[in-house]
């Protein structure tokens, strides 16, 4: 009881940011002060430093580049000169999606040579719900804060003069030739000299993107017009400003329609000063910040609670104040959850790790995340694989929102229907032609024919078995032991690609015949020849058995065997080969690839075979050289919050390797203390001894309890108690 009024106690000092400039921490209470929104904006990372609230419609950040691999969220951290300031934006995203409604101010010239302006290194900053910078020809000090639906730009002159506002629509983040980005359809509605409204219709990424919007401006512009051959899509507003003058624009979003943008405006921002928004931001943040608590370095700290806030930047709130929202099939629905209706779901990467973190973080928020899901099922009568703004990219492989949801619902989260949640899982899994699969195809062969099915026949297959053995489950909880027996069968057909000659799950055509020419280490993807594998290789894919190891184990010949070949994937050569996704393929360690998602729980794979020890090497080096705090502190894309849930979970000791099992594997530390904050009892970590060299566990105990299987619960953390490390130098087989 003594350590929950502790916690409690702290969480209720928490502080917001009241500076007009920069960031100063008021005391170790604000956890915003330890969050650097830069980490990851350079190199592949793919996240942003401008301003947001957590799950939040608007991510207010500069765009500096667009049309190629590094702009993927708009910014690069080397850049010196921006596009603008738009309103959306993916967080780590290995796609090119959002940055809706650009908009730059500039000082008088030609308008269209200030589509890049020079912009002050020295004076960026950003922070949990702020951004801050200083275009240097303009002389205009741009600030930027955000509530959930709503972007806040102050805009200071350092001189008197002419100034002007660009308002792009014509514009939106996509990779490849710039012609094929413009937005389809786009108007302006100028309603008075403050006030202006308007919409935009894109498609990219299969996604038909329906963005409306109200602008508010606290002085009148002086003057109008339309750049020259932008087809009335980017607007020019005019302003005289005094010398420290500024200028405020409101901008207010909705999927649903210009009323909605302006009911969302009125709702959060108007009449609300531009540091009161800056606090409540804060003041949010820290809500979800403050849900684990860790002693550490201040660099420790740094990485853990950036991590922490690259986790929950996404999934992202669609529905307008009123809970109305756009569907999947372009409808107007209104949410069952009042004001909620969540997407933005990049399941093939965060089934993994960062939705079983959210089951534990804010349980709450999962089963309206689910029935997010199951609405997209109600409206287009199959689950999403990869929603934005309400609609399906079908982006990736698989359907892991199938994994998703079983997880949520057999860990108890309430608020989510079995049976609903069922049948549109199993008719998911089973319609026939249904995207990037034939079940017919699967069903006829136990696996994906490479003759057949012409790209990544043998990711496929192994993706589909995890979501069979994920409905298997849950048509057990249901009493559905026909179902669970079919399932279940499904979920084993992974062994029908696997070769055991090279001991590699390979390429097998309709006839049974593996693929030739065969090279293990060659990386291929949907888009390159003979693709078997998605963004990696058969040294990376094979491993993609998260549901049944033991069973993987015994098809290289044990545990021997295995660990054996675990160690070479560790320490064979790093060299990539192939013209198949190459930037995908990073954060190599041998042929480990980290810095992409299928490799992500094989470290913790030694456990399986009786040495944890070689689990803890791994995992502490993984923290040690593939997180940093500096821009280019992610060695792969950040996959909205998946490599920073991947260092969440390793750094308190505990990883999920099958996701939806509802239990949690043992790896080693980072930190001396720590309490994750569910509601109920607190549990808390504990690990004695531990240093830079100590980190191999000699034994680990909970509630005083010692744990032989180096496993823990989900029950064991929602309940409350304590994990115990004991710490030492020598690896303890």
């Amino acid at each position: 009881m003594e350590t929950m009024n502790k916690i409690a106690f702290l969480i209720s000092l928490i502080v917001m940011i009241s500076c007009s400039s920069g960031r100063q921490a008021i005391d170790d209470t604000d956890f915003t002060q330890y969050v650097n929104p830069f980490i990851g904006t350079g190199g592949s990372g793919h996240t942003f430093p401008g301003a947001t609230v957590p799950l939040g419609m608007v991510q207010l950040s500069p765009n500096t580049g667009n049309f190629t691999w590094d702009y993927h969220s708009g910014y690069q951290f080397n850049d010196t000169t921006l596009r603008g300031f738009a309103h959306t934006h993916l967080s780590g995203g290995g796609n090119p999606v959002l940055g809706d409604l650009l908009i730059l101010p500039f000082s008088k010239g030609d308008a269209l040579l200030k589509q890049f302006v020079p912009f002050s290194k020295e004076k960026e900053k950003a922070s949990p719900g702020y951004y801050a910078t200083f275009l240097k020809d303009d002389k205009i000090k741009v600030e930027l804060t955000a509530t959930p639906r709503t972007g806040f730009h102050r805009y200071t002159f350092q001189e008197k003069g002419e100034f002007h506002i660009l308002i792009n629509l014509d514009e939106v983040l996509y990779r490849g030739d710039p012609a094929k980005s413009k937005v389809n359809e786009a108007y302006f509605d100028i309603k008075n000299d403050s006030t202006i409204r308007g919409y935009l219709r894109c498609y990219v990424k299969q996604v038909d993107r329906q963005v409306y919007f109200t602008i508010r401006l606290n002085k009148p512009f002086s003057g109008h017009h339309f750049l020259d051959g932008s087809e009335d899509r980017k607007l020019i507003l005019d302003y005289n400003m005094g010398q420290n003058e500024q200028l405020e624009l409101r901008v207010a979003l909705s999927t649903v329609s210009i009323d909605g943008a302006k009911n969302n405006l009125q709702a959060e921002s108007i009449g609300i000063p531009f540091e009161k928004i800056r606090e409540n931001a804060v003041r949010r943040w820290n809500e979800y910040l403050s849900k684990i608590i860790i002693e550490g370095t201040a660099d420790q700290k740094e990485q853990f609670y950036t991590s922490m806030y690259h986790l929950f930047i996404q999934p992202n709130n669609i529905a307008d104040v009123d809970g109305r929202y756009r569907g999947a099939d372009d409808g107007i629905y209104t949410s069952a959850n009042e004001d909620e209706m969540y997407s933005t779901f990049a399941f093939w990467d965060t089934y993994r790790a960062a939705n079983p973190l959210y089951t534990i973080l804010i349980p709450d928020k999962v089963s309206v995340f689910v029935n997010s899901v199951l609405r997209h099922y109600d409206e287009k009568a199959y689950l999403p694989v990869w929603p934005l703004w309400a609609k399906d990219s079908r982006t990736m492989i698989g359907n892991h929102s199938v994994p998703v949801i079983v997880d949520a619902y057999l860990k108890g989260i309430q608020g989510i229907n079995g049976e609903e949640a069922y049948e549109a899982i199993k008719t998911t899994l089973t319609r026939n032609s249904w995207h990037k699969y034939d079940w017919s195809v699967y069903d006829r062969y136990g696996y994906l024919p490479f003759d057949t099915i012409k790209a990544e026949s043998v990711s496929r297959t192994l993706e589909a078995t995890y979501d069979d053995w994920c409905a298997a489950q849950l048509a057990k909880s249901l009493n559905k032991p026909g179902d669970y027996k079919f399932f279940m069968n499904r979920s084993t057909f992974y062994k029908n690609l696997f070769d055991p000659a090279t001991k590699f799950m390979r390429g097998k055509d309709s006839n049974g015949k593996w693929r030739e020419p065969f090279n293990p280490v060659r990386i291929t993807y949907a888009g390159s020849s003979a693709s078997d594998y998605t963004e990696a290789n058969a040294w990376q894919y094979t491993w993609h058995v998260q549901h049944d190891v033991e069973s993987l184990m015994d098809l290289m010949g044990g545990k021997e065997a295995f660990t054996s070949r675990l160690d070479t994937l560790f320490t064979m050569h790093s060299q990539k080969l192939g013209e198949g996704s190459l930037h995908d393929v990073s954060g190599l360690i041998g042929q480990y690839a980290h810095g992409n998602e299928p490799s992500q729980h094989v470290a913790y794979l030694y456990n399986y075979a009786g040495k944890p020890e070689r689990t803890q090497e791994m995992v502490s080096r993984i923290m040690q050289t593939m997180y940093e705090t500096n821009p280019e502190g992610y060695c792969g894309n950040n996959d909205f919050g998946q490599m920073s849930a991947w260092y969440i979970f390793s750094s308190l000791g505990i990883y999920p390797v099958n996701p939806a099992s509802g239990l949690f594997d043992i790896g080693t530390p980072a930190h001396s203390s720590a309490t994750i904050n569910p509601k109920g009892n607190p549990f808390i970590i504990k690990a004695h001894n531990l240093t830079p060299e100590n980190k191999y566990v000699s034994s680990v105990s909970l509630n005083g309890e010692p744990i032989s299987n180096y496993k823990i619960s989900y029950n064991d953390i929602i309940q409350g108690g304590e994990l115990v490390f004991e710490m030492t130098d020598s690896p303890q087989e």
